[in-house]
């Protein structure tokens, strides 16, 4: 091994190419052994982000290149940046690939290249030709990208058909379409639905077990969100709690908007969760992931402010972009920003925090996403991910541990109903490049006004802990201060520590001191949500009557209620102090009359 191994990511075995199977992991080994006692020509690897298929792989081509079963390789990848990575992580073992090569003689020096699929798809004669004149072992990182359209699905099959042998990669083996991917088998399951088979399966439940990857907490954010629709009506309402599909996107897109307070605040509490992780891992860096460049360039600038630190801020997939991240993982910064293109494959191992600041809602890059906090360097490490109160995440969340593969058959229910029609539109808007300006700024349907946030609850394996505090409060500051260095277990019993301190410390404070967010809930008055949706509704009728004979806005009059009667926004207050605003606002209406 070249001493450039040092350098290897932590995922990668200290080994010779093809030498003994000591220092390979256990799911490595066995998905080799079954590799080499099968010999297939088409093989579907599924590991969960972290696992080390990169290690896999390149083990693999050296065995293949040394045992003369093929004569050159390609990989194909997703992004420039991840095909350089590819090229330099297989520098480390002597397979040497061209991550620059566009046409032409292949230089002598090198085992063969590496290229994206849009590469692919632009050139699949190029690429077959090479296939036809040497046996090759073609590497397909990421395959579902295979299926991003049509055209590039057939470019693959035009391109590496001809290969020697096809080893196929991905963490994330479902797509919301039924484009088919390339070179993957489907069967039909008991039902007639055709799902891809993979030839072997390392999930992250069995990753966790084996200290491979990290466990992930993930913190959840409510709050109150007030906006103004298209119509010109302003609306309130408070993430989490039931609402329309649209009314959940606005709202969602209300928290998100760097001008209100939901996004400072969770931005604040999630640094506050860095400088805890670093106290154990001082290097350990945080990712925002924005949904468009003006919003990455604003939660840049909050987050200076807050840290005192200019974060770096990555915006597109260009060469600078690659560059970039490549700084910030050699270096010991604290915050990244960036847009989509590092939610994916990129290999920065310092990751341990994360803000979900994005509205793409499959859970095919929500699965991406966190996958770029999970990679482990060493035992005890935790990953926090700071998401909004959003049913769509929350569910996400809490399936981690699932194995998920692509359908290719989707049934249908009631006629012409498509159940997947849903999912099938939010994929097409996760795999439209963000970070473009696509003009819809100008069109957008509302316009958010204010928010603010509540920290509401920890969910780490399929459970939950915690209730809601406010900001900067001991409650939260609880959670915000469990170690970086845990054990899985551990991280379930310190939580459930942690709630029970929460719970008693409430119990303490006098019903008068305590507001709806601090009490417990065997101490809040027994109203169902029906009759608090109808005292908000009241409310709010109320309220739309005087702003039409005071001519203030909605907002306007919010604000004094509150003032004049105490407790928190609409959505958050109790029954009670519903009937006493109405009142109120009962009183200064007859008054004007």
């Amino acid at each position: 091994m070249p001493p450039a191994s040092s350098h290897l990511s932590p995922a990668f075995p200290g080994r010779a190419p093809w030498g003994t199977a000591g220092k390979l992991r256990a799911w490595q080994q066995a998905a080799m052994e079954r590799y080499l006692t099968e010999h297939p020509r088409d093989f579907l690897a599924v590991a969960t982000p972290g696992a080390g298929k990169t290690t896999f792989a390149l083990t693999l081509a050296s065995w293949l290149l040394h045992h003369h079963v093929v004569q050159q390789v390609t990989v194909v990848a997703p992004t420039e940046h991840l095909k350089k990575q590819w090229a330099e992580a297989a520098a480390r073992i002597g397979i040497k690939l061209d991550p620059e090569y566009s046409a032409g003689p292949l230089g002598r020096e090198y085992h063969g290249v590496a290229v994206t699929y849009a590469g692919v798809g632009v050139r699949p004669m190029l690429h077959r030709n090479r296939c036809e004149q040497r046996k090759t072992l073609v590497i397909l990182d990421e395959i579902h990208h295979a299926g991003d359209s049509r055209s590039w699905g057939e470019a693959c099959l035009e391109a590496f058909e001809p290969a020697t042998r096809r080893l196929a990669l991905t963490g994330t083996p479902f797509r919301s379409d039924t484009n088919p991917i390339p070179f993957v088998q489907y069967g039909e399951d008991a039902d007639g639905i055709r799902r891809s088979v993979a030839d072997y399966t390392y999930g992250y439940g069995n990753a966790l077990a084996d200290g491979v990857v990290r466990p992930v907490i993930f913190l959840s954010y409510s709050g109150n969100m007030r906006w103004r629709t298209k119509a010109g009506d302003e609306i309130e309402a408070r993430l989490g709690e039931p609402m329309t599909k649209d009314a959940i996107s606005q709202a969602w897109r209300t928290a998100l908007d760097p001008r209100g307070d939901w996004i400072p605040s969770v931005l604040s509490a999630a640094d506050r969760r860095l400088t805890e992780v670093r106290r154990a891992i001082p290097d350990a860096g945080a990712l925002v992931i924005a949904t468009d460049q003006d919003s990455a360039r604003s939660y840049a600038k909050l987050l200076r402010e807050i840290t005192g630190e200019k974060p770096t801020v990555v915006l597109s997939d260009d060469s600078g972009a690659s560059d970039r991240i490549e700084e910030f993982r050699q270096s010991g910064d604290r915050w990244l920003v960036a847009v989509r293109m590092v939610s994916e494959g990129v290999d920065v191992p310092r990751l341990a925090v994360g803000v979900y600041a994005t509205t793409i809602s499959t859970p095919l890059f929500f699965a991406q996403a966190v996958g770029r906090f999970v990679r482990s360097r060493r035992r005890g490490e935790t990953a926090s991910v700071f998401l909004p109160t959003v049913p769509s995440l929350l569910g996400f969340a809490h399936e981690m541990e699932l194995q998920r593969d692509h359908v290719l058959d989707k049934p249908r229910r009631g006629g012409d109903e498509d159940p997947y029609a849903e999912e099938a539109d939010l994929l097409k808007e996760a795999e439209r490049q963000q970070d473009e300006d696509t003009g819809e700024q100008d069109q957008l349907p509302f316009e958010a006004l204010e928010s603010d946030a509540v920290f509401d609850r920890v969910m780490y394996d399929g459970a939950e802990f915690g209730m809601q505090a406010h900001p900067g409060s001991e409650e939260e500051q609880d959670y915000l201060g469990i170690p970086g260095l845990l054990e899985p277990d551990q991280v379930q019993m310190l939580l459930q520590r942690r709630q029970a301190r929460q719970i008693a410390h409430s119990r303490k404070k006098p019903a008068e001191e305590a507001d709806l967010l601090e009490l417990p809930a065997e101490r809040r008055p027994v109203v169902t949500h029906r009759e608090l949706q109808e005292l908000r509704r009241e409310l709010h009728g109320l309220v739309g009557a005087y702003s039409h004979q005071t001519g203030k806005p909605h907002g306007v009059i919010h604000t004094e209620l509150r003032r004049a009667c105490g407790g928190p926004p609409t959505a958050e207050a109790t029954a009670g102090q519903l009937r006493q605003r109405i009142d109120r606002v009962r009183d200064w209406a007859t008054r004007m009359r």
